[in-house]
């Protein structure tokens, strides 16, 4: 089962991780059951649409590590019920207690479910910088979260993580090394990496994507991400990827989908702007190498919007 689940993360077929698919595992809130990607590591993927009130909010991955001494949950999730069904299933496969929790940055569906985990005394862990984000922030994605999910948001509220660092936080468990490392600014403030250095496994959180098109934020700068993704993400030279979003699979699927977007679509616009276009016309720089990705009709025309924003000041 193992080697056919490995076999099938790496496949990584788009039909399975279609917008268009509203729930994958009916019997949980849940958007899908978790899979052993590689021993002891597991991954419930999250849809690859936007969040839902039919996917619980559950469109990012939640992953979990069984260490041998506790469970290390990467991802507090999108609300208090959800992190709960997280827990569920948990135990449906281990006894060991959750010891720890990683957000991955301060987005609401990464520490929303925090309220349920600080209740069950668990140590949450964060960036200082998603923190900080989540402390500005956190109350209008609570609001955001109670007007899509409605009741399925009930019980949770603006819970901060409970230790913060700033480069690195490495955790001995079980025989296990894992390390959180901070490795420079990409998608939004604070995002994190989880590394297994004797697994070769990286759960990359929002520096990758995978199987649906990345956002730019406002305050995502482009230029920076491909810079920590060039001199720090890609050189850990990870087998295994689980990505933010998108099934589990290797480095040259999420850096076609992630550095080579960013660098694609930089190329695009700075071209335009060569030029002499506008920001009307950059709108539609062609990015139709990638429109087979979910979440493209969603966000391509925003993407390249703000990536010219960032670029005519450059």
């Amino acid at each position: 089962m193992r080697l056919l689940a490995l076999i099938c993360s790496l496949i990584a077929l788009p039909a399975l991780a279609s917008e268009d698919i509203a729930d994958q595992y009916p019997a949980s809130l849940l958007y899908s059951k978790p899979v052993e990607v590689i021993p002891h590591v597991f991954s419930a993927i999250g849809a690859t649409a936007p969040p839902t009130y039919e996917n619980a909010g559950h469109n990012n991955n939640l992953s979990f590590i069984i260490t041998g001494d506790g469970v290390v949950v990467v991802n507090g999730g999108g609300s208090y019920l959800l992190a709960k069904a997280l827990h569920e299933e948990i135990k449906t496969v281990t006894d060991q207690p959750v010891r720890l929790v990683f957000n991955e940055n301060g987005q609401g569906h990464a520490m929303l479910g925090n309220s349920y985990w600080a209740e069950q005394g668990v140590e949450i862990v964060a960036h200082v910088e998603a923190a900080e984000e989540f402390e500005a922030q956190g109350g209008q994605s609570l609001r955001a979260a109670q007007a899509r999910i409605k009741e399925r948001a009930d019980q949770t509220t603006v819970v901060l993580p409970t230790k913060t660092f700033d480069d690195q936080y490495v955790v001995e468990m079980g025989g296990m090394q894992i390390e959180a490392r901070y490795l420079g600014p990409a998608h939004s403030p604070g995002d994190i990496v989880i590394w297994l250095p004797q697994q070769s496994l990286v759960i990359s959180g929002d520096m990758a994507f995978h199987e649906r098109m990345l956002p730019i934020f406002d305050h995502t700068m482009t230029a920076d991400w491909v810079e920590t993704w060039e001199t720090a993400f890609e050189p850990l030279e990870a087998t295994y990827v689980i990505p933010g979003h998108g099934h589990p699979t290797n480095m040259d699927q999420v850096r076609r989908y992630t550095r080579d977007y960013l660098v694609y679509l930089r190329g695009k616009v700075g071209a335009h702007l060569e030029e002499g276009g506008d920001l009307a016309d950059a709108f539609y720089v062609d990015q139709t190498p990638y429109a087979h990705l979910d979440t493209f009709e969603e966000l391509a025309t925003k993407n390249a919007g703000r990536v010219y924003e960032q670029m005519e000041f450059e």
